[in-house]
């Protein structure tokens, strides 16, 4: 009989009837013995269909109940059911969460059964006393709430506890204003003139395109007749795990997240002649260096057509703006120009809604979150008209 991952089952040849047979472990019954259900087929790849199909649609039979505690059900559900339906860079979330939050921690041995408020309550109480933030144990328990939604309908718990805790409060704080003032826009503007990949900011700066999009932006994506960006991808970089000891980290590109980010954006006229330019230049490139062009009709990519690594906007975007000599402190992340982006929409009084679309938000309130930080600054210009009626 090979040897298989934990519940993964075995598989081997059944003598006496000539097939192959699967053996899961499925828990134990109410003595404590360990239950084996058998799946008979004529290949290995048939018994091993089987066995999946079972385990989709009993992600645990009832009698192992009182084996499963919150750690280990949390990291079957994470791995056989949750994985089926996220991103990768989602399942990296979820798998911190589980290895720095779950997995060892005051109520990962908790049997399933056993597991109670006055436990998670006590839990969370410990973290905060300990210096987590409260935006850290919102997310362990979004997390561990969803796991338990699960469990919940399978009748593994009685209730889902995690929707019934006091979370700790965040402390209301001044958010920072990550968005470039008009002048600081202008310097950006003048800087970035002749730059290798000036094309790239002045897109974030006149469409609103996060990072991802920006990347993964091809030219057919764009229609130069109509002046738009049609916008349907992005470009992550995630780790993608095989197993929980082996991961690798890799550039994805996949679908927006929401259906919102699926969008069609308009470009600026100067936007749209650089890009033009940009094309000419491109094109430039392929005819130097012919085969060694590695041609994904990527908008923004190196010399040779590769596409930019994730994380080198950022750190151009910050040389950039220590040029202008904006403190450390000070400096805007790369969404900031996203932010900059829709807020001269906001003074330009271009509606709530319309700057919702243009930005793929999922909810009006992020698009708005912005707007209110706009408008404060536009309540400070209202006082000083006011004071000169005096």
């Amino acid at each position: 009989m090979s040897k298989r991952a934990n519940g993964e089952g075995s598989i081997y040849h059944y003598k006496p009837r000539n097939c192959y047979c699967g053996e899961l472990y499925i828990g134990v019954d109410t003595n404590g013995k360990k239950k084996i259900k058998k799946f008979y087929g004529k290949t290995k790849k048939e018994v091993k269909e089987k066995m999946e199909t079972y385990k989709l649609l009993n992600p645990i039979n009832k009698a192992a109940i009182n084996e499963y505690t919150v750690a280990t059900w949390f990291n079957y559900w994470l791995w056989n059911i949750k994985k089926r339906d996220i991103k990768p860079k989602t399942f990296e979330r979820y798998e911190c969460i589980y290895r720095n939050y779950i997995k060892g921690s005051e109520i990962a041995n908790i049997p399933l059964y056993k597991f109670k408020l006055n436990n998670l309550q006590a839990y969370y109480n410990r973290l905060s006393d300990n210096g987590k933030s409260p935006s850290i144990i919102k997310t362990i328990n979004e997390k561990l709430k969803s796991s338990m939604i699960d469990a919940e309908k399978n009748g593994y718990i009685e209730k889902n506890y995690c929707k019934l805790v006091n979370l700790p409060k965040e402390k209301r704080k001044e958010k920072k204003i990550e968005v470039f003032s008009v002048d600081q826009q202008n310097d950006f503007l003048e800087i970035i003139k002749g730059h290798e990949f000036e094309i790239l900011f002045l897109l974030a700066l006149g469409t609103g395109l996060r990072r991802g999009e920006l990347l993964a932006l091809r030219w057919s994506d764009i229609d130069f007749e109509n002046k738009t960006i049609n916008v349907d991808s992005n470009i992550q970089q995630a780790y993608i795990f095989e197993d929980e000891e082996t991961k690798r980290l890799e550039k994805i590109e996949q679908e927006p997240k929401t259906i919102n980010s699926f969008r069609t954006v308009p470009i600026p006229s100067k936007v749209l002649d650089k890009l033009q330019e940009h094309k000419q230049k491109q094109e430039q490139y392929k005819l130097a260096f012919q085969e060694r062009y590695i041609d994904n009709d990527f908008v923004i990519c190196d010399k040779y057509g590769k596409a930019l690594d994730v994380k080198r906007p950022t750190r151009m975007f910050y040389s950039i703006q220590k040029k202008m000599g904006i403190p450390e402190d000070e400096k805007i992340k790369f969404h900031g120009l996203r932010k900059t982006y829709a807020t001269r929409l906001f003074e330009k009084e271009v509606p709530p809604k319309t700057v919702q679309m243009l930005l793929g938000h999922s909810e009006i309130s992020i698009t708005l979150d912005i707007y209110t930080q706009v408008m404060e600054n536009k309540k400070v210009e209202a006082i000083e008209k006011i004071d000169d009626i005096f």
